[in-house]
């Protein structure tokens, strides 16, 4: 079983402020992450979605905010409803000119893995990667007139 965290790493060409907002504001949140009901950037927050493989069940997902640094890093818990292990996703942002590279970190996989074959960190792997390599590449990337 490996302890190590999932690491995922893009650099967009957008800036800073604009991947930000992609990943705190729940209007913006809602067209490339999941759909979620409610989301604040503000520790202590507790939010909540469905989600789960293609093809597969689904499973609520239980968070709760516990690190925001604005403009820079997010931080929440990230748990399933009815199973034992408990993991944290950060995402932390750095401007490099008029781009933004964006790094996701999710710790305690091992300890979700446990629980169901479904938390096995090559689904992580593969989810994280569709989702921060391609949904918020494309959405903060995408032109607006």
């Amino acid at each position: 079983m490996q302890n190590e965290p999932l690491i995922v790493e893009r650099t967009y060409n957008a800036p800073a402020d604009k991947v930000w907002q992609a990943i705190t504001d729940l209007d913006q949140m809602r067209q490339w992450y999941f759909k979620l009901a409610a989301f604040r950037p503000e520790p202590g927050f507790e939010f909540q979605f469905e989600g789960g493989p293609k093809g597969g069940p689904t499973y609520l997902h239980k968070c709760r905010v516990t690190e925001v640094v604005p403009g820079k890093k997010l931080q929440y818990s990230w748990r399933y409803d009815g199973f034992d292990g408990n993991s944290f996703v950060t995402f932390e942002l750095f401007a490099e000119g008029d781009k933004t590279r964006v790094k996701l970190t999710h710790e305690g996989l091992e300890t979700l893995a446990a629980a169901n074959k479904d938390f096995a960190r090559e689904n992580f792997m593969q989810g994280w990667t569709s989702i921060i390599g391609t949904n918020l590449k494309n959405f903060v990337e995408k032109v607006t007139v």
